[in-house]
């Protein structure tokens, strides 16, 4: 199976109803995890790299894209590569100059920190540019929960304005504030499905929910059949992974192989994939 684009995976999404599951990459175990779950569920995926996880590897994003992009070549169902909560103009220009020679196929342009017209100017200008360079664009309007400053709780998109945003940057989907928040540890959260078919109806881009993995599969499923499109996944994954390298630590004391440790958590985090696709795509 070649690399896919997100827009082919989105397309087809919209096109069943459903939603595709992207899902954070830090490491290369991540990216294997990540695939080998989307196999067991047969359904496409995305490997999302966050300005985060750019950072941990020293700023430079080429190794790791390059690396997911070699296992999303390999992969037996659609994969594509997403740059996720990129704010740092740098590294949206790095993204895009790099697109094309690493596969990438799309990019979250995060300026939800500005206020809405500085989020409408800089989005727009930094979407056109990506467009120009093939890249499926993703922003962000009413601030997600669960990090400081623009990420505050309890903040709600409104659909009047996001649909207004939509038409003023040209971007291709948008993430939405309804009531998940991102780095939970437990599934509490609660989406506010009414509002999300309220911004579904009158906006013109699918639909991005992120923090799910605080949020429960029934409330996924609901999320979905409301206008949800793309889901974003990435803390669940880290809680599985290291509780399995936890497990197997205290079981073998002794142990000095990372082998073991590695293939015990890209296990469980393949797990956790698998149970994600079949509840949203």
């Amino acid at each position: 199976m070649s690399l896919a684009s997100t827009v082919e995976l989105i397309a087809d999404a919209v096109t069943r109803d459903r939603a595709v599951a992207a899902v954070n990459v830090i490491t290369l175990e991540h990216a294997e995890a990540i695939v080998t779950g989307a196999e067991r569920a047969q359904r496409g995926v995305i490997l999302q790299i966050s300005q985060n996880a750019v950072r941990f590897h020293g700023g430079n994003p080429r190794p790791l894209l390059a690396a997911c992009r070699e296992v999303a070549a390999a992969a037996a169902v659609p994969v594509s590569l997403h740059l996720d909560h990129i704010d740092d103009p740098a590294l949206i220009d790095t993204g895009i100059d790099i697109a094309r020679e690493l596969g990438l196929g799309s990019i979250m342009i995060d300026f939800a920190t500005l206020d809405y017209s500085g989020n409408v100017a800089a989005t727009a200008e930094a979407a056109a540019r990506a467009h120009d360079a093939g890249l499926w664009v993703e922003a962000e309007l009413g601030e997600i929960g669960g990090k400081d400053g623009a990420h505050a709780p309890g903040v709600r998109t409104d659909p009047e304005e996001a649909a207004s945003f939509v038409a003023a940057t040209g971007v291709d989907g948008l993430a939405v504030a309804v009531g998940s928040s991102h780095a939970m540890r437990d599934r509490s959260a609660s989406v506010d499905h009414d509002l999300v078919r309220r911004i579904a109806a009158i906006v013109s881009v699918p639909l991005v929910l992120h923090g799910s993995s605080g949020v429960s599969d029934a409330e996924l499923a609901r999320a979905v059949e409301a206008g949800i499109r793309k889901v974003n996944v990435g803390t669940a994954l880290n809680i599985a992974g290291t509780a399995a390298t936890r497990r197997l630590l205290e079981s073998r004391p002794d142990l000095v192989d990372p082998r073991p440790v590695a293939s015990a958590s890209r296990d469980a985090m393949a797990e956790v994939v698998a149970s994600v696709c079949g509840v949203v795509s």
